[in-house]
């Protein structure tokens, strides 16, 4: 390992235990809400027989999940990426350092894969066998053609409204509400089609433990393009050669690791009383 890369670790350990713990509690979250709604012997399921509406609500779980982490101290320390694509996106506007972006990915993967053995281990054959099977991925009955384009689409609407609300002083402290209300929306909707991963940890991380690796190189590749494809769409459509910073919400009193943050350089009208500057650009504790 390189010195640069024992210095990345030795001073951004918290960031990247925070994003293992992020996507863990995920993965806990929709190991939870999946076997209340599906597992056939649930009270839940049979109490509500439209899948429709089971969708929805798993949906509603899922989001309210996505935006407590996002706005949680621990999210807005590491940026809540949770999802090796949002890091690489970023990466590509140079707003992760390198090793970041390499060690954010490994803790992403073990966290998502830890949080999935835990509900193993806590719920048992309910989660892990047939309709639950630990929560995985795979293409529906539409085929592999369906669930590609349904993954790179749904990719590119997440990750496009992710920069388009982050560098609007607006809008920046509601990105995290717009992320989540498309992923209910998504899982209500999308999930027949691919099941809504958008990430490719989420997927390996049920994957692993359930066998079940159907369509692996669609939940590697569409969201790679998609949200690639968005960070390209948006300086287009904007006119911008970059993004303020890599944090989902940077309305906070908490560090930033990131490379040349320009928040503080653009957001002198936000309060944030009591902050002090933090040599990364961002404000500190």
């Amino acid at each position: 390992m390189t010195s640069q890369a024992l210095s990345s670790l030795r001073d951004h350990w918290p960031e990247y235990l925070i994003e293992a713990a992020g996507l863990g509690l995920f993965m806990i979250s929709a190991g939870t809400f999946a076997t209340l709604l599906e597992y056939p012997q649930s009270t839940i399921h049979h109490a509500i027989a439209d899948p429709l509406l089971r969708r929805a609500l798993m949906g509603l779980a899922m989001g309210a999940t996505l935006a407590g982490l996002v706005y949680s101290p621990w999210g807005r320390q590491s940026g809540a990426h949770f999802n090796p694509v949002v890091t690489l996106t970023f990466f590509r506007l140079g707003k992760v350092a390198a090793w970041d972006a390499v060690f954010y990915i490994a803790a992403q993967l073990a966290g998502g894969l830890a949080g999935v053995l835990l509900m193993f281990v806590v719920i048992g054959e309910a989660f892990g066998r047939p309709p639950v099977e630990f929560v995985v991925t795979v293409p529906g009955p539409a085929g592999h053609l369906a669930a590609f384009a349904a993954e790179l689409l749904a990719s590119f609407g997440l990750m496009l409204t992710v920069l388009y609300t982050t560098n609007r002083m607006a809008l920046m402290r509601y990105t995290g509400l717009f992320a989540a209300l498309l992923l209910a929306l998504y899982i209500t909707f999308e999930s027949p089609l691919s099941g809504t991963s958008m990430n490719p940890a989420r997927t390996v991380a049920s994957a692993l433990p359930s066998g079940d690796w159907q369509g692996l190189w669609i939940y590697l590749v569409a969201p790679l393009i998609g949200m690639l494809a968005a960070a390209d769409a948006y300086r287009l459509l904007t006119g911008r050669s970059s993004v303020m910073c890599a944090k989902l919400n940077h309305i906070t009193h908490r560090r930033c690791i990131f490379v040349r943050c320009w928040f503080k350089e653009h957001a002198v009208d936000v309060p944030r009383p009591g902050a002090q500057q933090s040599r990364h650009g961002a404000t500190g504790e």
